[in-house]
């Protein structure tokens, strides 16, 4: 269904630095109630050396239940000598019905100026347990203090 303008590699480099994408999540986690993540579509990353570029679609519940949100989540992120440096942007893009959703996604991966691939689709449905399973998958333990869901 989801179509990228180039196909993937058939490997793509090693990430540079493998945190980003947990830190992306944990920064979502302030902005946003892990319990009213519906699914989020997970990019593979752009790697270009020591940096990385990467996005994250999140589709949202709405309190009546048949729209949702679509919060992006994009990130630059570099490994020097100094340690990680981190660029994070977030963006509200607009709501939809949950049927729109998938030719919506088809237009973000033709679209995408990063031309990042065909993106891993987690469905959370709305259960925190699940966003927190997705954050120590990528690294992170739980979300941090002072997160949405709090």
């Amino acid at each position: 269904m989801f179509e990228a303008k180039n196909p993937i590699r058939a490997a793509r480099p090693e990430s540079p630095v493998p945190e980003a994408l947990g830190r992306l999540l944990s920064l979502l986690a302030k902005r946003i109630d892990p319990g009213s993540v519906d699914r989020i579509w997970i990019f593979p990353p752009l790697v270009k050396g020591r940096k990385e570029w990467g996005l994250v679609a999140v589709s949202c519940l709405e309190d009546a239940g048949t729209l949702r949100t679509l919060v992006t989540g994009r990130y630059v992120a570099e490994m020097t000598g100094r340690g990680m440096v981190f660029e994070p942007e977030f963006m509200s893009e607009g709501s939809a019905s949950r049927e729109r959703l998938p030719s919506i996604m088809d237009g973000v991966v033709r679209r995408s100026d990063l031309q990042l691939g065909v993106p891993r689709e987690v469905g959370i449905g709305g259960d925190s347990d699940k966003f927190r399973a997705l954050l120590t998958e990528h690294g992170w333990k739980e979300p941090p203090e002072g997160s949405a869901g709090s």
